[in-house]
């Protein structure tokens, strides 16, 4: 019997996480992670309703939502009550929310007593948080609550501005190994620092130097603002290593791939849709906005992520096969 479908027409990085004889039938499960420009996901972003994932009777909907921002690296959960509580509430069905110096669950307006541009209404360019811990947060939350005109402004008027910012950083990645193979090692390679130490009573430093690109795991770690100086020389055999001119010259390149247009997902948050997002792989950023916008939201290790994709894709038996192999 001839197969009936496209072999090639299977994305490139699909990768086995399951096996195993159902009948007569070898089933293998895919893991596939599908990278994406704007256009790709502007008309129809992964969304799944708030009640599908909460829904106390079936595993579905949670499943659905693990998996989608597994594959994407973002997804929208639509019709969630616009409620700080209940966002929590959605959070904490992934998973542990992750406390860090800002605190666990967030809830804020713009405030510039706090040292960091998340908490003013200017613009962001794209880039990750917490580039500053050992391991930076898994996923990050935004429920945008509500967005209030200045005080000054006219009655009638409509609140501008704030729009969201998502660029797939693995897509970007494969764009500047394809265009610019050395830019690509050179951010891969070296190592640089990065902090965390604009309020009081707060230094935070990785235990380690860490690279832009890691690939073991996949993981894109870029916040400008929170980047130390990249080190000079050094006694490494790699002339690549050490060499700021060059490192600078490749992240200049990897800055251009991720402004490019085509790789801007913007998108105008509403009270109801929770954004929630890979921030190992998807960097956001935002457009500057006028008048009090109220955020909540929240992080999760990527390891409580991962363990909750599993446990609700995979039966226990081919989540045991995947950790002990």
């Amino acid at each position: 019997m001839q197969k009936n479908f496209d072999t090639f027409s299977i994305p490139h990085d699909v990768r086995p996480v399951a096996a195993g004889i159902e009948g007569d039938n070898l089933v293998v499960t895919s893991s596939s992670q599908v990278q994406w420009t704007a256009p790709d996901v502007q008309d129809n972003p992964p969304t799944v309703p708030f009640d599908e994932v909460m829904n106390p009777d079936s595993e579905e909907g949670i499943a659905k939502l693990t998996r989608l921002i597994q594959i994407y690296g973002f997804a929208f959960v639509s019709n969630t009550p616009v409620s700080p509580d209940e966002t929590k509430v959605l959070l904490e069905h992934i998973g542990p929310i992750r406390n860090t110096h800002y605190g666990g669950f967030y809830d804020f307006i713009p405030d510039l007593a706090l040292a960091d541009t998340a908490y003013t209404n200017l613009a962001l360019p794209a880039h990750t948080d917490t580039t500053y811990f050992t391991e930076p947060a898994g996923l990050q939350a935004f429920h945008l609550l509500s967005h209030h005109p200045p005080p000054s402004a006219q009655s009638g008027a409509v609140a501008e501005g704030g729009k969201s910012l998502l660029v797939d950083g693995f897509k970007a990645a494969y764009i500047l190994r394809k265009e610019d193979p050395h830019a690509f090692e050179i951010l891969r390679k070296q190592a640089i620092p990065w902090h965390a130490s604009g309020n009081k009573g707060i230094a935070i430093r990785p235990s380690q130097n860490f690279p832009v690109l890691e690939t073991a795991p996949w993981r894109v770690r870029w916040n400008n603002d929170d980047r130390g100086v990249v080190p000079f020389g050094g006694e490494s055999q790699d002339a690549d290593l050490g060499n700021q001119e060059l490192w600078y010259a490749a992240a200049r390149k990897w800055n251009e791939i991720i402004k490019r247009k085509e790789m801007e997902y913007w998108v105008q948050l509403t009270p109801g849709n929770v954004l929630i997002f890979n921030n190992w792989r998807v960097l956001h950023g935002r457009s500057a906005f006028e008048g009090v916008r109220r955020i909540c939201g929240g992080y999760i290790n990527n390891d409580d992520f991962i363990s909750r994709y599993r446990n609700t894709n995979f039966s226990r038996e081919e989540v045991l096969r995947q950790v002990i192999g």
